[in-house]
């Protein structure tokens, strides 16, 4: 069978750049906070909309409304 076991040092290449690394990370974390709040404002303006006869004016302006809200919250 073949052997798979390293036999060479564990890190192999650059240093790491745990700088550049944190920033990525908290983007990351930033972009998938808001992007999930605009879609669950997205789905609840769209509901609004589409299920009561407030029209697309109003669901415009709820969208709008949560995700002014939320962002504030989510700070």
């Amino acid at each position: 069978m073949a052997d798979h076991s390293p036999s060479g040092p564990v890190e192999v290449g650059a240093a790491m750049d745990y700088s550049e690394h944190d920033k990525t990370y908290h983007m990351f974390l930033g972009l998938a906070k808001y992007g999930t709040l605009v879609c669950a404002a997205l789905m609840v303006a769209m509901a609004f909309g589409f299920f009561t006869s407030a029209g697309v004016i109003s669901s415009v302006i709820l969208f709008a409304l949560i995700c002014l809200v939320g962002g504030f919250l989510l700070r």
